[in-house]
């Protein structure tokens, strides 16, 4: 009998430590998760011994709401329920601070923003996070841009044109495929990695490992080598850089609890007014998500 329980301790002990684990998300219709985001980037550049650098904050709430389930997929609608942002220049002083919430008829920036809150646009996520499509990014892009009050169509194009690449549906895949696409496709135990990675004007190569498990919550860390490759008419940005990630997810329903991004990448950026010379760039970035309740 004292041997069969010893056999029986050890049995569940090793289950307990060295088992598999299933990291996915599991969620169902009506679920609603409201995550608060923080992230702060800092642009530094460098030309014949001066330094500029731009400060970029934003903030916002984010509500995800699962509207359907499939078998190997979900179907959720993300909410911008609030959103702030504010640039700042070392050489040139505050160039961007709007509050979304506090509309002002005199503002364009302040309209636009503003319109961009309650508007759900679609996103159908698989089970270890990828998000295999975005529906609705133009319907809202083109809200935002009729917002701003032009006339013309062909001021109008233009800013529908710089709003797609922050509110389209591509970028919008991008920005959140950081948050969701964390879990691998096979079951895992505490000290074993896995590899994935997204493409696009941020692409991103990671290496996940679990770290642990404690109660109902996993925790994950993860690695990544960067690459922004980024053309636009007034100006291009290639750089090489690092990413360490650090999440706490609900075992549960696979949700992020919370997770902290922190990057550093370097390299050249050209501005068109100044021809082909090449510009020393450095981004150094901080992003923090947080499950909240409201």
């Amino acid at each position: 009998m004292g041997k069969a329980l010893i056999l029986l301790i050890f049995t569940l002990y090793s289950s307990l430590m060295f088992g598999q684990t299933s990291l996915q998300y599991r969620l169902k219709e009506g679920d609603t998760f409201t995550i608060r985001q923080n992230a702060q980037q800092v642009i530094t550049q460098e030309l014949d011994g001066a330094t500029h650098e731009i400060t970029n904050k934003i903030n916002g709430v984010i509500e995800f709401k699962v509207v359907g389930e499939k078998e190997d997929n979900y179907e959720l609608t993300i909410t911008f329920k609030d959103l702030n942002l504010n640039m700042i220049s070392s050489i040139q002083g505050e160039l961007l601070n709007v509050h979304a919430k506090e509309v002002s008829e005199d503002d364009i920036q302040s309209r636009i923003f503003n319109s961009l809150l309650n508007v759900p646009v679609q996103i159908t996520l698989a089970k270890n996070g990828d998000i295999l499509g975005v529906t609705g990014g133009d319907t809202l892009v083109a809200k935002m841009a009729n917002s701003s009050g032009l006339q013309d169509e062909f001021s109008l194009n233009m800013m529908k044109k710089s709003l797609e690449k922050e509110f389209g549906s591509e970028a919008l895949s991008d920005s959140y495929e950081q948050m969701t696409y964390i879990y691998p496709k096979e079951e895992v135990q505490v000290g074993d990695t896995w590899k994935n990675e997204y493409t696009g004007g941020l692409s991103v190569k990671n290496v996940w490992s679990l770290e642990g498990l404690t109660g109902t919550y996993a925790n994950i860390i993860g690695k990544a080598d960067v690459l922004m490759d980024i053309a636009e008419p007034a100006t291009t940005m290639k750089l090489k850089g690092t990413q360490q990630t650090s999440v706490t997810t609900d075992l549960a329903s696979g949700f992020v609890q919370s997770m902290t991004v922190e990057g550093e990448s370097k390299g050249i950026s050209t501005i068109t007014q100044m021809g082909a010379q090449e510009i020393p760039t450095t981004i150094k970035s901080t992003i923090t998500y947080e499950l909240i309740k409201i």
